[in-house]
């Protein structure tokens, strides 16, 4: 299995060992588009890892704040109640780079970036770049591909 991420088209594609697509879906990377940087609010480009999954079995729409739930589970009025909040939402796939001084190490980190593929509201829109710098994907989706990709799979983002 492998992902691949692309920017032009807002999708991503879950591909089997032949390069076959098993599954595309739709999603959102970075407003401020593709860059490597610490505090850039970009999507990094290259070759990542699957380093952690964070959010088996917790329901759908659970929010996760800092990895970790607190209980809370996203509604309207949730979101009335803190209109600033960046929602990570039932799953995490936690990405690492590959690629020293490109997306691994000193400032361009992507672990330490805290670049997620992540669940995100029914309410936020799909196919246009509109995150903070992750991949985002709703519920539904982010569920399927938590279910069907392992640890250390290679994720490959591209513009």
């Amino acid at each position: 299995m492998r992902i691949k991420v692309k920017l032009s088209t807002q999708s991503l594609m879950l591909e089997d060992g032949q390069g076959s697509c098993v599954r595309k879906y739709l999603v959102s990377t970075a407003k401020n588009g593709p860059g490597q940087k610490t505090n850039s609010y970009c999507t990094p480009l290259g070759l990542h890892i699957i380093r952690a999954k964070v959010g088996r079995d917790l329901p759908v729409d659970a929010v996760l704040i800092g990895r970790r739930w607190q209980g809370e589970i996203y509604s309207h009025a949730l979101a009335e109640q803190f209109p600033n909040r960046d929602w990570v939402l039932t799953r995490i796939l936690w990405l690492s780079g590959l690629e020293k001084d490109h997306n691994r190490g000193g400032d361009c980190d992507t672990m330490r970036r805290f670049i997620y593929i992540h669940g995100t509201p029914e309410t936020e829109p799909m196919g246009v770049p509109a995150s903070h710098g992750c991949v985002r994907m709703y519920s539904a989706d982010i569920i399927d591909l938590f279910d069907r990709v392992p640890v250390y799979t290679v994720v490959s983002i591209e513009l």
